[in-house]
């Protein structure tokens, strides 16, 4: 697979707590000039992108970031707020809480909640495969196919570990057809970027992918 083809499925990410508007400008500057699919960034960000950039970035941004601890109405607001401010794609972290006490009634329909609230726009589904068991991430798969979200995704970049290429298979393996797959952290080269995508990753979310292309050290995640 070509440099080309492989930025082409990388959300290119700027998330930390600390990201200048200085910080915020490269990643635009970034992606136009290497064609990623979007850029993932804080919706605090997305009307001064939107603004500075107009329609040569596409904008995904995050929801109920990271704990996923939001209400429904709260999260809902929120995507109904940064899709106002020109995003285009929605990460939203589930109710981890919710997915370990076995409520996933109430995850499918949160999920079913956000789609219904960014309806044609992209949809993307954070479970943080690092506190679940193998069950929960099948019956989570269950939950994004049935509220009808177009990606699952493994991590937030936060949590205590992000993708691997066995969490990856088995999301996979376990969606519908119709739901894709979003790999994002630990993406630390090229290397890796090739075998989440050879193992059924249709995104990527990761700073690093254009250090890595430029031949630069990673320093992110």
């Amino acid at each position: 697979m070509s440099n080309e083809e492989m930025l082409a499925k990388v959300d290119h990410t700027l998330l930390k707590p600390y990201a200048t508007w200085a910080d915020i400008r490269q990643i635009c500057e970034d992606a136009i000039a290497y064609h990623t699919a979007t850029i993932c960034i804080p919706p605090s960000y997305i009307g001064r992108i939107r603004e500075a950039y107009g329609d040569q970035v596409t904008i995904c941004t995050v929801i109920g970031f990271p704990l996923g601890y939001q209400v429904t109405e709260v999260k809902v607001a929120e995507a109904k707020k940064a899709l106002e401010d020109g995003a285009s794609e929605i990460d939203m972290v589930i109710n981890i809480g919710d997915a370990k006490g076995g409520r996933f009634d109430a995850v499918t329909e949160e999920i079913r909640a956000l789609k219904k609230a960014v309806g044609d726009h992209v949809l993307k589904v954070i479970i943080e495969t690092c506190y679940l068991t193998e069950e929960e991430k099948i019956e989570l798969c269950h939950c994004v196919t049935e509220a009808g979200a177009d990606f699952i995704k493994t991590s937030t970049g936060f949590g205590s570990a992000g993708a691997n290429l066995e969490d990856v298979k088995l999301l996979r393996a376990n969606v519908g057809p119709q739901v894709k797959v979003k790999a994002a952290g630990g993406i630390r080269s090229i290397a890796d970027m090739e075998d989440f995508i050879n193992a059924g990753a249709d995104r990527l979310g990761t700073s690093s992918a254009i250090q890595l292309i430029k031949g630069e050290n990673s320093s992110g995640f």
